[in-house]
């Protein structure tokens, strides 16, 4: 099959309900092994549409995977990516790998960078396995944040 069952376009505000349902999906199954809800489940997608660079991917009429690309001082960040379960293993989550990767470029970055919950480790080998480094720990109230960069020059 030469099409991708989705279309990448940028959030618009109708957007955010979806958005928050799409990562509510994605990340509710760590709640059990991190003890707490994860951040990405009860972020402002309202908010970072209007102040972010919000992604979505859409199939037929309905969001199936969301991307939150922001600038930091440490860079390019991917804020968020959250992927339905049903969809998961499809290529979407690559593909928004990707496009940020293209959009760091295009805005003039030589890298891009995110964090994960050091018990995400399906995620943290994920990042590594596509050329993602660590590079730095943070160690909070609930957990500790892996930082991970990605050379793309």
């Amino acid at each position: 099959m030469s099409t991708t069952p989705w279309t990448l376009r940028r959030a618009d505000a109708a957007d955010a309900t979806a958005i928050t349902e799409c990562a509510v999906e994605a990340f509710r199954h760590y709640i059990p092994r991190l003890g707490l809800t994860p951040i990405p489940m009860t972020k402002d997608y309202g908010a970072a549409i209007a102040n972010a660079q919000v992604w979505v991917a859409q199939q037929e009429k309905r969001i199936v995977a969301a991307l939150v690309l922001d600038i930091t001082e440490e860079g390019f960040l991917i804020d968020v990516i959250a992927v339905r379960p049903a969809q998961q293993g499809t290529g979407v989550g690559r593909a928004l790998l990707e496009l940020a990767e293209q959009e760091a470029l295009r805005q003039g970055h030589d890298s891009i960078h995110l964090f994960t919950n050091e018990k995400m480790t399906e995620n943290r080998a994920l990042y590594e396995r596509i050329g993602y480094v660590e590079y730095k720990r943070l160690a909070l109230a609930q957990r500790t944040r892996v930082f991970m960069r990605k050379p793309l020059k």
